[in-house]
């Protein structure tokens, strides 16, 4: 099958490798109409994460249809459409029982492969899932493939993040980095109560966008954006950030424009060795912080039924669109912005 794999950094491939077949009884085989690329991806892109088998497929967005299963599977039929998490989930651990399926015992990251083991990623023809019954998640007509797609990453995550920042109709909030996360974290604040959001950002198109999902943009090219943040605030502060970037930057602006008693909600995947800022200044200024991986096979289901149910688009957020084989040209548009890039998907 054709694939695009990892041979080292700034190197993408488009390549012919090997089928994945199935290797336990509760595996699934997935036949990929639509994967795509995730500001997580660029991490590996630019070796800001290392240890990564060459060769390795890379990505863990995707939908698609049931093309073989194994014996133990039972909720899951060959034909069904359905779309993953970016983790694979037992769905009986500890952790999946309280709802934090990305640290599942047995769950495995889609994409990383490291000294010969681990599970290859999603941006091919064919992708092999295990724990597929308690993985995978069904997806009627009604919901478009790309829709889907982004509620097993993007759409779950920028949810997770609102959750974590304890909203209410009466809090001022703000989400830093307006990418597709933070643009999926912005539209979630407002569904789930906030009525005033701002959004930060440098780029005029997200910015754009972030309104129409209900925010006040905010763009931090302006030199008055501070004072006009501490204006709407009183000078006190935000009641909490939403952090959707993932860089030291990112989470020392949200400790400097969070208020005393605050809290910051951060799903940007970090790479960096140490925090952004010290115990003593957390101590000072009583902040509550949350970090981490977004558990999304826990919001899939009532994800799915929201966006039956929803009067906005989250398929905005997709500006390109490109076959597998353009997979490198895809991951250049997005990692530099080019073209207006949001969000680049890829379809098989």
């Amino acid at each position: 099958m054709k694939a695009l794999t990892f041979r080292e950094k700034h190197h993408i491939a488009y390549d012919t490798v090997a089928d994945p077949q199935l290797l336990e009884a509760s595996d699934a085989i997935v036949r990929v109409w639509i994967t795509a690329v995730c500001g997580s991806d660029l991490h590996v892109y630019h070796a800001r994460e290392t240890g990564l088998d060459s060769g390795t497929i890379m990505g863990h967005e995707f939908v698609g249809e049931i093309a073989a299963i194994g014996k133990a599977v039972r909720r899951l039929r060959i034909g069904d459409r359905v779309v993953s998490p970016f983790t694979t989930n037992c769905g009986v651990c500890y952790y999946c029982q309280i709802g934090l399926s990305c640290r599942c015992t047995a769950g495995q990251l889609y994409g990383w492969r490291q000294n010969g083991h681990g599970l290859h990623g999603a941006q091919a023809e064919w992708v092999r899932v295990p724990l597929a019954d308690t993985t995978l998640v069904k997806f009627d007509t009604h919901i478009s493939p790309e829709a889907a797609l982004l509620i097993g990453d993007v759409r779950a995550t920028g949810w997770h993040c609102a959750q974590q920042a304890d909203l209410s109709p009466k809090g001022i909030y703000a989400v830093i980095g307006c990418g597709p996360v933070g643009l999926m974290a912005t539209l979630a604040a407002r569904e789930q109560g906030a009525q005033q959001v701002y959004a930060l950002d440098t780029v005029t198109e997200r910015l754009t966008l972030a309104q129409q999902y209900g925010a006040i943009p905010l763009s931090v090219a302006n030199d008055e954006w501070r004072d006009i943040a501490f204006a709407a605030t009183q000078g006190r502060g935000f009641d909490a950030i939403l952090e959707a970037v993932g860089s030291s930057s990112a989470v020392r602006l949200a400790y400097e424009m969070v208020r005393p008693g605050g809290t910051i909600s951060s799903v940007g995947v970090h790479t960096s060795a140490q925090f952004a800022f010290s115990p003593i200044e957390a101590y000072d200024k009583n902040i509550t912080f949350k970090i981490g991986r977004a558990p999304a096979r826990r919001y899939m289901e009532q994800l799915l039924e929201r966006t039956l149910q929803s009067s906005y688009d989250i398929t905005q957020i997709i500006t390109h669109r490109l076959p597998l084989s353009d997979g490198a040209t895809a991951y250049q548009l997005f990692d530099q912005k080019q073209d207006g890039c949001i969000k680049a998907i890829l379809r098989v």
